[in-house]
């Protein structure tokens, strides 16, 4: 009996490819005369007023397979009517302008922005990324994005996501209300050390200092100590700075092993982080849009609608063009309640004709979309 129902699947799906190839022939011919005359690849009443008929054709128990299978059915041939039309977006035309005109290598010794001061963790992923740095501090994320935005810094480098601790999320806040480009990014082996003044024993600490980050990703050493006070500062070296700087001797810092010798301290404890693997990812963040050779990775901020199956419609998209996503994550709309921003980690090479593909098709899928950038990452 299995084989004989096994048999039938065959067959039905054997019509079914071939109904499929057909009913894409004629998507096609539509596709065709829509370019022929001027008409708009989608068209949402068309799409709207066929699922309603389908559906009443439905019995009742697989009307909402029948939509699943038709909506997708719906973005294929989009797809195939977008392939015949040569025109390009906007941003496709943006992408291939600036791939053109970026220098072939970073610019060896580029003013950069960095948040902190001399010994942050930012800075050692600056000095991955370009030879000789002319590194600028300043006290906020922000402050970063804002020395871009206006010209004052040629690049700015922040942190985006820790292995352990997982997403900066004022990062991502801060990606939404700037204009920037990313055109790097690295991976930095971050070891969190407990630094003291000279002398200083472990019994005598009362306070430790660190970003909310560090902290984080040190919660298993913290939570052993007894009556000592955690605080949040700005960044891992202005917490060593500020030990240096106080009179005092029951203050700690958790930072990099370079501020050891930059502000005179000692190391009480070495690699005090929860996990020996504990990774920071960085971006490189440029004012204008640039595309350095060999980007492979591509990332993407978008509103998509508000209403069931908008994002599965392009993580389809993605997965018919066989583009990997990296990552996912979602940021609250300031102004929208309830809504939010995706951004999207996007493996593919930026030379591809999956990729530009892609792009040629956001507008049909996405409310509206920020093109971030197309980079390679530094190891």
């Amino acid at each position: 009996m299995n084989s004989e129902y096994r048999a039938q699947i065959d067959r039905i799906d054997d019509e079914m490819i071939k109904l499929f190839a057909e009913r894409m022939e004629v998507a096609k011919k539509i596709g065709q005369y829509k370019k022929e005359n001027d008409l708009p690849i989608l068209d949402r009443s068309r799409e709207r007023e066929k699922l309603r008929d389908l559906a009443g054709k439905t019995p009742d128990e697989f009307k909402r397979y029948t939509k699943l299978l038709y909506s997708q059915i719906f973005e294929y041939s989009r797809s195939v009517q977008r392939s015949l039309s040569e025109e390009e977006s906007s941003i496709t035309a943006r992408i291939k302008a600036a791939i053109d005109h970026t220098e072939k290598l970073l610019p060896a010794g580029a003013s950069v922005a960095c948040q902190g001061t001399e010994g942050a963790f930012s800075e050692s992923a600056c000095e991955k990324l370009f030879r000789d740095p002319n590194v600028m501090f300043f006290s906020s994320f922000e402050s970063v994005f804002q020395a871009v935005e206006k010209g004052l810094c040629q690049f700015g480098v922040v942190p985006l996501e820790n292995s352990t601790a997982g997403s900066v999320n004022t990062v991502y806040d801060l990606m939404l209300r700037h204009n920037f480009s990313i055109v790097k990014s690295t991976r930095l082996k971050v070891d969190h050390n407990l630094l003291v003044k000279p002398g200083v024993k472990l019994s005598e600490i009362k306070e430790i200092y660190s970003h909310q980050q560090a902290l984080s990703q040190c919660e298993a050493f913290l939570s052993e100590l007894k009556d000592v006070k955690i605080i949040p500062c700005e960044n891992t070296a202005v917490a060593a700075q500020m030990v240096a700087n106080s009179k005092s001797r029951d203050m700690a810092a958790i930072s990099s092993r370079s501020c050891i010798s930059l502000y005179g301290l000692e190391c009480l404890k070495e690699s005090v982080q929860d996990k020996a693997n504990n990774y920071t990812r960085f971006i490189c963040i440029s004012k204008d849009l640039k595309i350095y050779p060999g980007a492979d990775r591509t990332s993407l901020m978008a509103t998509l609608p508000h209403e069931p199956g908008s994002l599965y419609n392009l993580l389809a998209r993605l997965n018919v063009l066989g583009i990997n996503l990296n990552k996912l994550e979602s940021r609250p709309l300031p102004d929208r309640d309830f809504e939010f921003m995706f951004y999207f980690d996007l493996e593919t090479s930026v030379y591809s004709d999956e990729f530009i593909h892609l792009m040629n098709e956001l507008d049909d899928v996405c409310e509206r979309f920020h093109y971030l950038g197309s980079y390679s990452e530094v190891i």
